[in-house]
């Protein structure tokens, strides 16, 4: 939707005078509850779900359930039990369904197939340990990579068209050991450029037998699953992503405590092209991003077409990380519904962050955070459309500006309200895709402490509101922005604030009723 000049106008003036009456009267949390770090998180798992409230249309999500019958493995502790656990979980669906026990100890396995009705349940001593083999996770079966399908070693527990599925227990999933797949994870290329779209997906083998290399399995895979419930257990030493639900619908995680710091791109938790999820009472120190929404990479993700929408975080902990909640890298499907609310993310690199590129399509809306702290290492709240020439070539460069097609991503309508930034080095940075800017953006009632303040590149129609911050710094940056509403700032900086503004179709950037600065309309001449 284009907001015309006179249109962000009018919007403004009634903005003002609905304001007029809070000048300099600055306290933007005070009325709002926003959790500690000692609030939210595992400790802090209910018995039962409570009842999502969301700003769009929600299910109802409820705990699952199974058939008494219960299952208690008997396995080896000095060989690998595969076999055993698969014969075990194929017969009970056979029968209904029901719950298959691991029992504490420390057992060896390889890929495990999850089936109809089946809780796989670890009891709190148990320690199940995945191969390092590559044949210990054939035969391919179908998954997706990175937004692409292809067959490949598929994840260490997976799923393929099952329906009232769970992994539950207090034990401890310790993923790949040393051995041929970490000594041959794809890292000198990219995937887009190793597997063709255009070549049928049964015929995308990566199964090391003509590759030099292959993909990592993820560690929790279901893939067209419905009915999906994760509850309680620990993952660490993933190979690659620690959950990922695939093209599922309805979706419970809950409880569930992530380490994979030091694993490049191990991200916690990635919803991929996935509806109707619930994720709570979560802890996630990865080697990559932590909460997660994808939905597909580039031509594959576009010819697939299946969005990721009607997410709801909540009362989770970020930890280490390239980003406590991210949308992207992969959007082709529309990433779109997605509330994240009274969560913490401490430690963490970017906190609420937004990444696509120009060759990834689709993009993400109607994205709400809202009562959220964050002390971070580096930015509170970051857009990131271009990527490095590294993985997207020219298509990294903002200019010059790309004709629009089925390629082009899209950022649009994101609120982000209540929240207290700690320690961060940059409030907001904007690095928008000049043919389609950040459009349609709110953020309001913060209190923030940075060292710089604000730098964008490509973004429409914001608002900026009630906001009290420290910087170091005293600059708002804008390169090609327009339609830019500050209003009600508490500017705690060095010296009064000062925009520098620079490209041609910079227009209408206003601050007003802002402490530490003079009311000041920048237009386009």
């Amino acid at each position: 939707m284009k907001l015309k000049k006179t249109a962000f106008l009018a919007i403004v003036t009634a903005l003002l005078f609905s304001c007029n009456t809070q000048k300099n009267n600055i306290n933007p949390t005070v009325a709002v509850k926003i959790p500690t770090e000692n609030e939210v998180g595992v400790k802090m798992l209910s018995a039962e779900i409570a009842p999502v409230k969301a700003p769009f249309k929600t299910i109802q999500f409820t705990k699952p359930t199974f058939p008494a019958e219960r299952v208690t493995l008997t396995l080896s502790a000095t060989e690998i039990n595969t076999t055993t656990i698969q014969k075990a979980i194929d017969a009970l669906t056979a029968k209904g369904g029901g719950t298959i026990v691991v029992p504490n100890g420390r057992w060896l396995t390889g890929r495990i197939q999850l089936k109809d009705n089946i809780n796989f349940h670890l009891e709190s001593g148990a320690q199940l340990v995945f191969s390092g083999e590559i044949k210990d996770f054939l035969p391919v079966v179908f998954t997706r990579i990175e937004g692409i399908e292809v067959m490949s070693l598929g994840a260490c527990i997976y799923a393929n068209g099952a329906t009232n599925i769970a992994i539950t227990g207090n034990g401890k999933l310790i993923g790949p050991q040393k051995g041929s797949i970490r000594d041959r994870i794809l890292t000198k290329d990219v995937i887009d450029n190793v597997i063709d779209p255009n070549t049928p997906v049964a015929e995308r083998i990566v199964d090391g037998t003509k590759q030099d290399w292959i993909f990592p399995p993820m560690f929790i895979s279901p893939i067209n699953c419905k009915k999906v419930y994760i509850e309680g257990v620990s993952l660490e030493n993933s190979a690659f992503w620690n959950i990922v639900p695939i093209y599922c619908d309805n979706v419970i995680i809950r409880g569930i405590t992530v380490n994979s710091v030091g694993t490049p791109r191990g991200d916690g938790i990635d919803i991929e092209s996935t509806k109707n999820v619930l994720i709570e009472y979560c802890n996630l120190s990865t080697g990559d991003d932590c909460f997660t929404m994808k939905a597909g990479r580039g031509e594959d993700g576009i010819r697939v077409n299946k969005s990721t929408e009607n997410i709801v975080v909540r009362y989770c902990l970020a930890l280490k990380g390239h980003g406590g909640i991210t949308c992207g890298s992969e959007t082709a499907g529309m990433i779109r519904n997605l509330y994240v609310h009274d969560c913490v993310f401490k430690d963490s690199g970017v906190g609420i962050r937004f990444k696509t590129r120009r060759s990834r399509g689709g993009g993400g809306e109607n994205l709400i955070y809202e009562r959220i702290r964050m002390n971070l290492d580096q930015t509170a709240i970051k857009w990131d459309m271009l990527g490095s020439s590294g993985s997207v070539g020219d298509l990294a460069a903002r200019l010059p500006a790309r004709a629009i097609n089925k390629l082009t991503p899209k950022f649009q309508n994101i609120t982000i309200k209540d929240i207290i930034v700690e320690n961060c080095t940059t409030f907001i940075k904007v690095f928008g895709i000049p043919e389609t800017p950040v459009n349609h953006l709110s953020i309001e009632n913060a209190k923030v402490n940075c060292d710089e303040l604000f730098d964008a590149h490509d973004l429409k129609n914001a608002v900026f509101k009630n906001i009290s911050i420290t910087a170091k710094n005293s600059t708002l940056s804008f390169l090609d922005s327009r339609n830019i509403l500050f209003e009600n700032i508490d500017f705690k900086t060095p010296s009064s604030p000062n925009l520098d503004v620079k490209g041609t179709l910079s227009d209408s950037i206003i601050v007003h009723s802002s402490k530490n600065m003079k009311d000041t309309k920048w237009f386009k001449k």
